[in-house]
C-alpha cells in the first residue's frame, strides 16, 4: 500500500514511474528514487554569474575562477541575501509592518550574532 501510494505521489510530481527492484532474497526493494527532470528554462542560480564572475575578478588576489567555484559564489551569497532578509522581516513584524526598513536591517544585525561582522557597514 506504501509503496502504491509513493509510486503515485511520484508519478504526479513528474519524476517518472517508480521502480520496484527485488532484492536478493526474493522481496521487493524499496523504489530507487529517480532525479527530477528540470524545466527547460529552469535556472540553478538567481543571481546572474557573469555578474558574480565580474565581482570575483574585480578582486585583485584572484587569477582565476572555476565556473563551479563562480556558482557556488552565487548560491552562497542567495542564501545569505535570504537569511538576512528573514531575519530583517521578522523584525519588521514586530513593529507591524510588511515592509523592510533600514532600521530592520539593523536591528537584525545586532540581534544576530553571524552578522556581527557587518556592525557599522550601513553607517
Amino acid at each position: 500500500m506504501a509503496a502504491a501510494a509513493a509510486a503515485a505521489a511520484a508519478a504526479a510530481a513528474g519524476s517518472g514511474p517508480a521502480r520496484e527492484e527485488e532484492g536478493p532474497a526474493g522481496e521487493a526493494a524499496a523504489p530507487q528514487p529517480q532525479a527530477p527532470t528540470s524545466a527547460p528554462g529552469a535556472r540553478l542560480s538567481r543571481l546572474p554569474l557573469a555578474r558574480v564572475k565580474a565581482l570575483v575578478k574585480a578582486d585583485p588576489d584572484v587569477t582565476l575562477a572555476g565556473q563551479e567555484a563562480i556558482f557556488i559564489l552565487a548560491r552562497a551569497a542567495e542564501l545569505f541575501v535570504e537569511t538576512i532578509a528573514k531575519d530583517a522581516y521578522c523584525c519588521a513584524q514586530q513593529g507591524k509592518r510588511k515592509t523592510l526598513q533600514r532600521r530592520d536591517l539593523d536591528n537584525a544585525i545586532e540581534a544576530v550574532d553571524e552578522f556581527a561582522f557587518l556592525e557599522g557597514t550601513l553607517d
